[in-house]
């Protein structure tokens, strides 16, 4: 039984261009230093090179991209008696959006020598492919997981 109230999780708001709380999200997201107007301006961008590169509209680019860079497992570390073991844990839904938008962003940022909109547009192509770090990050932490699959029984 909790002590306090129950939180209630807030729907973030939807976007003025394509009305999509995804969209708002990685705006807020991209944001630096309260310079919404300027995260704004990478996003939109990104969205339509990024359409224009793979002749589609945006919001199916970025809906496919957070697809393929989502994960549904995931390790959790676990003390065992004097051992530290890598427990595979499942991902919720809305913890895994988040997870991917994250390494998409992060994938973006870790690109160099372009300017952050193509650097993100890039990104969302590879990801809609199924290439690029992200989804690589993904694989990853998949491949992680089934690896420690013997320890499952240890998860609670």
């Amino acid at each position: 039984m909790p002590r306090r109230g129950t939180i209630v999780k807030r729907a973030p708001q939807p976007d003025s261009k394509y009305g999509n709380a995804t969209v708002s999200r990685m705006i807020s997201r991209i944001m630096l230093q309260g310079k919404k107007t300027v995260a704004e301006r990478i996003v939109y961008q990104a969205l339509e090179s990024a359409a224009q590169e793979l002749k589609e509209e945006p919001m199916q680019i970025m809906e496919r991209a957070l697809k393929n860079a989502t994960p549904l497992l995931k390790v959790k570390p676990r003390r065992v008696g004097g051992a530290t073991y890598q427990i595979p844990v499942e991902v919720r839904p809305e913890e895994g959006s988040s997870l991917a938008l994250r390494w998409i962003l992060g994938a973006a940022r870790g690109r160099k020598g372009r300017p952050m909109h193509e650097r993100l547009a890039a990104e969302l192509v590879d990801a809609a492919k199924g290439q690029g770090s992200a989804v690589k990050r993904r694989e990853d932490t998949h491949r992680m997981a089934e690896a420690n699959r013997a320890f499952v029984h240890y998860r609670w």
